[in-house]
């Protein structure tokens, strides 16, 4: 079965410190299934590991090997994100006062009818209220 994973839960396995049993379960699904992410996913987490090169989390060295393990993941980018972004997406957004970005992925594991696997306390309530499946993660 293939899941939405989200960038907190990405991040959390691309920064080890943060990794924790349940993100390598999730990743170790991915591995074995495949999963789903909104068009916008990618964006943000290049974001994020770019962000922390310029802090200095991290270097460039870092950053590229992430993305490059990344890349061999059985990921599928969802070619609908666009077209849900000011219709079903605008609507859970505004339903659950989530960012457009963050509703994304709940729309995506909705419509897809897909467990979501996120960190995110506030896309898990959302989700929950919305009877998608969470896959067993905690902040």
């Amino acid at each position: 079965m293939s899941l939405v994973l989200d960038s907190s839960v990405t991040l959390a396995w691309v920064y080890s410190a943060e990794t924790t049993e349940e993100v390598s379960v999730v990743f170790a699904r991915v591995v074995e299934s495949g999963a789903w992410v909104p068009a916008l996913w990618r964006l943000e987490v290049a974001n994020v590991l770019e962000m922390g090169v310029r802090k200095g989390r991290s270097d460039s060295t870092f950053r590229d090997a992430a993305l490059a393990d990344l890349a061999i993941l059985p990921i599928t980018v969802d070619p609908e994100t666009h077209r849900q972004a000011w219709g079903a997406t605008a609507k859970l957004a505004a339903r659950h006062r989530l960012t457009l970005y963050d509703a994304a992925y709940l729309e995506l594991a909705r419509r897809r009818c897909l467990p979501l696997a996120t960190l995110d306390s506030e896309l898990r309530v959302a989700a929950t209220a919305e009877d998608v499946a969470l896959l067993g993660l905690r902040e």
